[in-house]
């Protein structure tokens, strides 16, 4: 790949990955109502699924997705029950801040499952590498290093987008300070949950 396509490449995934849609909406909501101190599995997560969509526009998208459509639909309704499960929880919340639980057993699994879910599901992310992408880059011409490269500028650029939205968001959580701010804050943050959810369920 050359240092131009790169730089093209970055700048529509900035653009593209950088406006709100329901991947940041569902990360937003998330810091918002638990803070930063588990969301890595969740991040993590977000960043493979846009490396697995990336790789199946470079592979061909068309015979993947044809081979494997249910597997996404099926992918794309769970992260859509996940998220509405989230919202709920979030609704019903406790409003205490003093109040520090323990992890569940297997909370890390369930974030990396909520995160793979929103972004295999989101219809935003997968029309950027089926519609855009192509036109940004030669396909056909792409080369295993190219593809290595593509990757590794694509979680750059991943990382700087969605780590500034989490501490943005862990920003304004630190200003919740009276039950009734965290109450509100918690019932937002499940409205936008639940939006995410509704966004991916009608495209």
């Amino acid at each position: 790949m050359t240092l131009t396509s790169l730089l093209v490449f970055a700048g529509a995934l900035f653009m593209a990955a950088g406006s709100p849609g329901p991947s940041v909406a569902a990360l937003v909501a998330r810091v918002l109502s638990k803070g930063t101190r588990d969301v890595l599995p969740f991040l993590a997560a977000m960043w493979i699924g846009e490396a697995i969509w990336l790789t199946c526009a470079v592979a061909g998208l068309a015979a993947v997705a044809e081979t494997f459509h249910l597997a996404f639909v099926a992918i794309k309704w769970l992260g859509v029950c996940y998220l509405l499960y989230l919202a709920w929880k979030m609704w019903f919340a406790s409003q205490d801040q003093n109040e520090e639980k323990l992890p569940e057993a297997q909370s890390a699994a369930k974030l990396f499952f909520a995160g793979m879910t929103v972004t295999l599901g989101n219809p935003k992310i997968m029309m950027f590498y089926v519609a855009l992408l192509p036109s940004i880059i030669d396909i056909q011409s792409v080369s295993i290093v190219g593809w290595t490269e593509l990757v590794a500028t694509m979680f750059v650029v991943l990382i700087l987008i969605d780590v500034s939205w989490a501490l943005l968001a862990s920003k304004a959580r630190g200003f919740l300070k009276s039950r009734r701010a965290i109450r509100i804050a918690n019932r937002a943050s499940a409205g936008t949950m639940a939006g995410a959810a509704v966004a991916i369920a009608m495209r």
